[in-house]
């Protein structure tokens, strides 16, 4: 929720404000740069031992915090607090693998030229990232740690509802031992970001949100000559074939939709089904879905909790009943839950097909699509009727035909027998309306750096 002098986080499970912090001055805003700017020339002289240090450091601080870290996502975005504690814990497996890998992936690497000619990846300087609130620790330390330890600054200007998560993670990467200034944070409205795209003390900009934000900040840093990763909206495809493990595709396909409450780029959307097994997997699903546990996030038991904002419910709620309106059927929920807080009723829609509101639309909530495909070609060709193109997920003991589907499928990731997740030794990132460029593992690591090339004594 955003006003003109504030930031404000409210409580989505019962709508009541924890605080508000007031947006910085321009005069704050300029000393952030300069700190920004000095805090990312300090750590680019650094070596990178040193750097892989704070990394440890910044793991071990994660885990001996992960309580109230957790607490604090549970509160601010409604997130189940076990799923809280988990995307700590995820963070912390971040930056342990940076400190163990990274070293070798920002080392001076040979060309086929010989020695005499090499490539060293070289900081760039600060790099703003505008992240979401979906995921307040993640998403923000998902391209910060490999951006950090590359040598970069960062410059975080999270979503106005998780700012207390976002100065929970300065004040850790400060007690980690990272230069001043190095980790940042901005507290400013949406408005008032091109000014700082354009300043000439930031480098780069890397965005995770809306495509209609991703494109407002990709031309911006355009205007500026100034590079762009986007990892922006999804409406991801999980296909079951006739051959599947029902049973597993079922399960698995509960939690791809529904972990987060719904709330999750990579989230299966749309579940495509060859039609000789749709009506068991239906049953299996939606028993799945009626069953799971809907309540406070704070609650141990709690699977599906308050969605963080309000306007996202009713927009939500909007999707559902424009579908229905388009001949879609209802199998359970539906429906914005009484009383106080912002929940949605976990929800299946059935009959769904290409052209309708949650078909072609991200709905970002708890919400699952189920399309009736004839066969393996035509479920392909439905998962690659969308704008978007991020991840999808493939049910088949046909493995080699899986592998050979995933070629032709439009997606930045495809999970075989399982189903899309970030991890820190694999890169994350989509194809059309998607977004471009890569996070995670030696791929995010190098996004933000200059490859530059040394050549020796060349005639």
């Amino acid at each position: 929720m955003i006003n003109q002098d504030y930031a404000i986080s409210i409580n989505p499970a019962t709508g009541e404000e924890i605080e508000r912090y007031a947006y910085q001055s321009r005069h704050e805003v300029e000393v952030v740069l300069e700190r920004a700017r000095l805090g990312a020339q300090s750590l680019a002289a650094w070596s990178v031992t040193r750097r892989s240090e704070v990394m440890r450091r910044m793991a071990a601080l994660l885990r001996y915090n992960v309580e109230g870290l957790a607490k604090m996502a549970s509160r601010e975005m409604g997130k189940p607090i076990s799923q809280a504690r988990a995307e700590v814990e995820k963070c912390a497996m971040l930056c342990t693998w940076c400190a163990e890998h990274g070293p070798a992936v920002v080392a001076d690497e040979s060309t086929q030229v010989g020695p005499q000619a090499y490539v060293s990846y070289l900081p760039i300087g600060v790099v703003l990232g505008v992240m979401p609130w979906n995921f307040p620790f993640w998403q923000a330390m998902r391209g910060a740690a490999g951006i950090l330890f590359g040598g970069n600054g960062y410059l975080l200007k999270h979503a106005p509802n998780v700012m207390g998560c976002a100065y929970l993670l300065d004040s850790l990467w400060h007690s980690a031992g990272l230069p001043e200034g190095a980790f940042s944070v901005l507290n400013i409205a949406t408005q008032d970001v091109a000014a700082v795209i354009a300043d000439r003390r930031v480098a780069a900009v890397a965005v995770t949100g809306s495509v209609r934000a991703g494109a407002a900040i990709a031309a911006q840093a355009g205007a500026a000559i100034k590079k762009t990763v986007l990892e922006l909206g999804g409406s991801d495809a999980f296909i079951v074939l006739r051959d599947a493990d029902l049973e597993r595709a079922a399960a698995a396909a509960v939690a791809a939709r529904f972990q987060n409450t719904g709330q999750v780029c990579i989230a299966a959307k749309r579940i495509i089904l060859d039609q000789p097994i749709a009506q068991e997997f239906t049953e299996r699903f939606v028993t799945a879905v009626q069953a799971l546990p809907v309540g406070d996030p704070m609650n141990e038991a709690t699977y599906i909790g308050p969605m963080a904002r309000d306007d996202l419910r009713e927009e939500l709620s909007i999707q559902v009943h424009s579908t229905l309106a388009q001949g879609a059927r209802l199998l359970t929920g539906g429906e914005k839950l009484s009383g106080p807080g912002n929940y949605f009723a976990p929800t299946v829609l059935a009959d769904v097909r290409a052209g309708m509101t949650a078909f072609k639309q991200e709905t970002f909530g708890p919400v699952a699509s189920l399309v009736v495909a004839e066969d393996a070609g035509h479920a392909l060709r439905l998962a690659n009727e969308s704008e978007f193109g991020l991840c999808g997920a493939l049910w088949t003991r046909d493995v080699e035909r899986a592998k050979d589907m995933a070629r032709q499928w439009d997606a930045g990731g495809v999970f075989i027998n399982g189903y899309a997740a970030s991890d820190p030794r694999v890169p994350i990132g989509g194809v059309k309306m998607s977004g471009y460029g890569r996070e995670l593992s030696h791929f995010g690591i190098r996004e933000f750096l200059n490859a530059q090339i040394v050549w020796l004594d060349r005639p």
